[in-house]
């Protein structure tokens, strides 16, 4: 485990909490495996009802690391094999996960909310997937679940144009749930994570099975989209990208 992921429980919930703030939450390979080892745990853990994601200090996360990117950008292995693991292992979690947003949701950090059940953000959430400005492209399944959820426009405009939506615009795509004060947030994902302890466990699971459908499907799109995600990481543009952004200068896309 890392200390830059935190683990607790509250009640029946499992709160999984983001706690690198000096970085703005960014989740380096380390805090991968840490949350896939507490969903896998809280899954086998009969006590636990659900699994809450969650921020510090205002922020929710500023997705992956881009320092670890950059480096796998000059040659290294594609995408670390914990964030793989990660990222394949969200289909398969058995109980419901609950998101509580604040500030920064970039990357991982909204495309993990299309796997949650249940999400909530403050008014001063912002949610934002920058992949083809680095010369990426989106995952963790979202290219096959935000189509289906918030219609192809929007979800173009999230996943391709990397457009900035903000907590009411969220909240009119189906992506969270309701916004709440950011003083509420925390024990607002709580009550919903208390709601359904409450629940007969089998029919829960039964409800959500349904609900969510072939798992399958979702765990080829994204080992599909890891595919391509790797070609591009190595590529002249996502190269260019990265090293626009560290120089913090427009980058030079060659086209033709």
């Amino acid at each position: 485990m890392t200390a830059e992921i935190t683990i607790a429980r509250s009640g029946a919930a499992q709160v999984i909490r983001f706690n690198r703030p000096e970085k703005k939450n960014a989740l380096r390979s380390e805090m991968y495996a840490a949350m896939r080892t507490a969903l896998i745990e809280g899954d086998a853990d009969p006590a636990i009802a659900a699994h809450i994601f969650i921020g510090c200090e205002g922020i929710f996360t500023a997705g992956s690391d881009i320092s670890e990117f950059a480096s796998r950008a000059d040659g290294n292995t594609a995408l670390s094999d914990h964030v793989q693991a990660f990222i394949r292992h969200l289909p398969h979690v058995d109980k419901p996960m609950i998101a509580a947003v604040d500030g920064l949701a970039v990357g991982i950090g909204t495309t993990l909310l299309f796997h949650c059940d249940l999400a909530y953000a403050t008014p001063a959430a912002t949610f934002r997937t920058p992949f083809l400005d680095l010369g990426l492209v989106p995952e963790a399944g979202s290219s096959l679940i935000a189509p289906r959820l918030m219609g192809h426009a929007r979800a173009f405009e999230m996943l391709v144009m990397g457009g900035v939506f903000d907590a009411e615009r969220a909240l009119g795509a189906g992506l969270i749930n309701g916004v709440v004060d950011a003083g509420e947030l925390e024990a607002t994902a709580l009550a919903a994570a208390a709601k359904l302890a409450a629940k007969p466990p089998e029919a829960l699971a039964a409800a959500r099975k349904l609900l969510r459908g072939d798992p399958g499907e979702v765990a080829a799109q994204i080992d599909t989209e890891i595919d391509i995600f790797a070609e591009r990481l190595s590529s002249p543009e996502a190269r260019e990208a990265f090293a626009a952004f560290f120089e913090k200068r427009a980058p030079n896309f060659k086209r033709g």
